[in-house]
Parts: structure tokens; sequence; C-alpha cells
């Protein structure tokens, strides 16, 4: 097993005790190409249209040996290379492919990133701090993960060290080797300064001067550099001894709690999967009580032997650690996406990971616990909303307005707590409105008095008792606002095996009328029991003739 000694930072007296691997994968456009189309031939290069000429931009390990470069004019490779099989590169498809690579590999370390220094495809990076004892150290570790992606038919290199920079150094020029904290200086000074991820003018200058290895770039005085490189040539060299820190977007979000299952031979039905996640979920929460915690968000991830990931997410509407709950949710959720659902060659790995975690005590249940159902209906709410959509199970939340059809909106039952909004207003208005007031014709006794009789979609309504009014006029602050029923989600981009979700639909609702009228609301009830909300729009002697509409419904 590798050493775990720290590094110790002479600057700051900080100590260094993460490990990181980074993978380089020189030829993975056309690595990956391949597999997807065992047609294609080597010697094979990808072009593109560079500076109004058509220029290799990838290219495999056969077409490299027959002397192929990147940058080469097109039709100087064929010239070199009769037999060269060429393609257009199609940048797109290979950043998505190498993303779902990239995914693939937290059955690894649950913390993966792409290093896009030099392109947007080609390096990886894992945080394997405290992960590597799963595979027997960190030596055998790597040697594994180079293994099987060269069992896939990828050509691939591979380094460990204490920063992210140096484990780039290392896999690119010094490959297949696992550097310890103590030996991380002497091992850095003997790369080539290209080790440092500088750009090709800096390199260009650095040459020029004399300085090829990072050792004789170190020993030089700092601020003559920063005066002729910039800050960046510093930075990136604090960052590979461990100086200065160097932070990973890890693709996948981080979870502190997770468990996974791996299999000697991969499964693929649905209801292993669901079985799979049931026993992980009662060992998931056994590690939430040990910690006092519960969460709200939980993702299984579904690792397929053709390196992708099938990911399904499922939220609760309060915090839980409920394994029965959990795998509800689950089985809802995959009634819902059983069309999408696809194993491929099977799945050799299952993880269960939690999010959105809080504190969670310990809740005896006897005979001095109150029982209101409350518990009982958010476990309903959460379970319609895995199987039917969280905008399809929705709860009224209200909002800071005086008027009716702003006062409230609709918002998914697990999005918000119990206390969101304004306290409820204690007046005496409707649960049901209309979607819009509806005009009616309204008759009185006389000009200011309560209705007498109305008229409301043809048919005539005789109103033998009336309340009001109810005064309220325009919120002259909400100038251009459009009404909102229900809050437009926010989009975001789809999850690991989930297609792209159409665009959601959103009601072209009336803009709201700062300088609208006066409303004299009235509260009616016909000779049969039906009572109406209504108002008046406008003032009896104004500039215009009141106009009346039906705002709501008491049954």
């Amino acid at each position: 097993m590798a050493s775990h000694t720290s590094l110790l930072d002479p600057m700051s007296g900080r100590l260094l005790d993460r490990r990181f691997l980074v993978l380089f994968l020189p030829y993975w456009p056309t690595d990956y190409l391949k597999r997807r189309d065992p047609a294609l031939s080597a010697p094979l290069a990808l072009y593109e249209r560079i500076k109004g000429g058509l220029r290799i931009s990838a290219l495999d390990r056969e077409a490299g040996a027959e002397g192929i470069k990147r940058g080469q004019n097109l039709a100087d490779a064929r010239a070199l290379v009769p037999g060269l099989t060429v393609m257009e590169m199609t940048p797109g498809l290979l950043e998505t492919g190498f993303a779902d690579f990239a995914d693939w590999h937290s059955n690894a370390s649950p913390l993966v990133a792409v290093m896009r220094d030099a392109a947007p495809f080609g390096d990886l990076v894992l945080d394997i701090t405290g992960v590597d004892h799963l595979f027997g150290g960190e030596k055998a570790m790597l040697g594994r993960l180079l293994t099987r992606l060269r069992a896939l038919g990828y050509s691939v290199s591979g380094a460990i060290a204490p920063t992210i920079g140096a484990a780039w150094g290392f896999a690119h020029f010094a490959p297949n080797q696992v550097v310890d904290g103590l030996a991380l200086a002497d091992r850095l000074d003997d790369l080539p300064v290209a080790a440092l991820r500088l750009t090709e003018k800096q390199l260009a200058t650095l040459d020029q001067m004399g300085l090829y290895r990072i050792g004789d770039v170190r020993g030089r005085p700092r601020q003559p550099l920063q005066a002729r490189f910039g800050a960046s040539l510093l930075n990136r060299i604090d960052q590979a001894y461990g100086h200065v820190s160097e932070r990973m977007s890890p693709r996948l979000p981080p979870a502190e709690h997770y468990t996974e299952r791996r299999f000697a031979d991969p499964i693929s039905r649905m209801e292993d999967v669901l079985a799979t996640a049931a026993e992980l979920a009662v060992v998931l929460c056994q590690r939430l009580d040990a910690a006092g915690l519960g969460a709200q968000s939980f993702h299984l991830f579904l690792y397929r032997v053709d390196h992708r990931v099938m990911t399904f997410s499922v939220n609760s509407g309060r915090v839980t650690r409920d394994p029965g709950h959990i795998a509800a949710l689950f089985s809802h959720r995959a009634e819902r996406l059983a069309g999408d659902y696809d194993a491929g060659f099977g799945i050799d790995m299952i993880r269960l990971a939690a999010s959105s975690l809080d504190a969670l005590l310990a809740v005896q249940a006897g005979a001095f616990t109150e029982e209101n159902g409350t518990a009982d209906i958010d476990q309903l709410n959460d379970r319609m909303s895995s199987r039917l959509g969280t905008m399809a199970v929705l709860r009224m939340q209200l909002l800071e307005s005086h008027l009716p059809e702003r006062a409230a909106r609709l918002v998914p039952v697990q999005a918000a707590g119990e206390t969101d909004g304004p306290e409820l207003p204690q007046l005496t208005r409707p649960l049901r409105l209309l979607p819009e007031p509806e005009r009616v014709l309204i008759s009185a006794e006389v000009p200011d008095g309560l209705p007498a009789a109305m008229i409301w979609r043809g048919q005539r309504y005789r109103l033998v008792r009336a309340a009001g009014p109810e005064r309220l006029g325009a919120e002259w602050w909400r100038r251009g606002e459009r009404l909102q029923l229900v809050p437009p989600p926010v989009p975001r981009p789809p999850a690991p095996g989930e297609k792209p979700a159409p665009p959601p639909h959103v009601p072209a609702l009336p803009l709201h009328d700062a300088d609208g009228q006066t409303r004299d609301y009235y509260r009616v009830e016909d000779e049969t029991g039906r009572r109406f909300w209504l108002f008046r729009l406008g003032l009896y002697g104004g500039p215009e003739l009141p106009v009346w509409y039906l705002h709501g419904l008491f049954q």
C-alpha cells in the first residue's frame, strides 16, 4: 500500500492530506468513436475547420505512428498516409460522451471532475481520499482503473499525488506512479515545464530562456517571473506543490452519506434494482441514525458495464430516515420512468446516496405521543409526487397581497415548509376562486345598495341575502407584474440517464393593472342557498359606470 504521509506546506505550515488520481486519455475522441462504431478502421483522424482550412484536431495511436500531427493540414495528412480514415469532429457528441464517461468513474470515487485545462475531454481527476482501501491501496486502485480502461480499448495513463496539479503533471509526463507527500517536491522538480498546464506562449518564452524543468523555474526569484509571465505561472507552481489549494468541481453532487453494492454478475431487471435499493436504504438509514441525521433527497446511481450511469432521484417533504418510505418512493419513481429504463448489458454496481441533510433526533412512539396524521399525509404526498411528478401535487401558499387573485399561489407540496408565507387573514372569503373574474349583470334597489338579482352565464339568480362591501384598492407598486398561479419551474440540465424535460407551460395570465379602479366585494346568497362572492369595479358618480364581476364561490 502506498504511503499516506502528509505533505507539510513550508509556507503555511498546514498539512496536505488529500489524495488525487488523474487519468489521461490522449486518444479519447478516436477511441470513443471506434467503440461506438467498430467498423471504423485505423489509422483514424478527425478534422475541424480552423482559420479557413481543414486541420487535424484529433487522431488515434496508429495515425500518430504514421507521422500525422495535430494541427496538420488535412490534405497533407492524406498525402502522407493514403489509407487514412478521416471524419469531421463533432465536439458536442464528444463532450457529452466524456461527461457520461466521467460519471461512470464515480463508482471508484464519489468525487469526479473533468479537467478542461488542455481540452474539454481527455483528463479526469478523482478525489480518492479515504476510498483507496476498497481496492487494496492506492497502487492497486490505479492499476485496476488503468487495466479496465485498457480492456475497453482506451489508451490511458494515470498518476496519484497529493495535489491536482502534480497528479496531472505526472499522468502526462511521468505516468503510472504513486507519489507521496515527502517525495513530491523532488519528483516535480524533474518534470518539464509543460507539466504546469501553461499556455503555449508561456511555454515558448520559457524555452527561449532555457528553462526546461519545473525546478529551474521554481528556483528563480518570483517577482521577475510574475512581471514577465503574470500571476498564472506562479499560481500553477503553488498549486502543484500544495502551497495554494486547487478546487475541483465534481459533476455529480457529493454525498457525505452513501452506501453501495457491487455485483459479481451484472443484473438488469428493474425488480432486482428496486430490491437492492430497499436493502441499501436500510443500511443508509442506520448510518444516518447513528449520526443523528435525516435527509430530504435520495439518489440512486446505477452503473452499467458499458461505462454509463443512470440516476434516479426522489425527494421527501420532510426530513426522514425511514427505509420503507424511501424504498416506496423509488418504486413509484420507477413506475413513472419504466419506459426510459435501459440496463444496457447489465448493471454491476448500485449506489444509494442522501443529500439535503438535517438533524433528526430519535422519536419514541408510545402512549404519550400524539398522532395527528400529518406524517401520513406527508408520506402520501411524497409517494404521489414521486409517481406523478413534482408539479402534479400542489398546495396553496399565501403571498403578501390583499388582492384575492394575488394572495395565494400553488407550489409543490415538497418545495416549501408549513410556515411559508404570511399568516392567514381573518377574512370571510371563499376557498374557490374562478380562474379570472367573470362579468355579471346586477340589479339593485338603489345604485349604491346591496345586489338584489344577478345574471351569470345566461342564468338569473334572485339574491335574498347580501353583506358588504369590503373595499380593496389597486396595488400601485406591482406595475407590470403578471399573475402567476404556479411559479414557473427553474430549468435544469438533465441528470445522467434522464431525457431532457419539455419546456414548462406558462399560462399567459393578465398583467396587474396598477392603476385599476377600486373594488367593492359583497357576499351574497340566492333563494336556493348558493353563496357567491361579487365585486363592483368602480364607484357610482365616476367618469365610467361601475361593472360587476363574480370572483368566487362559497360552496
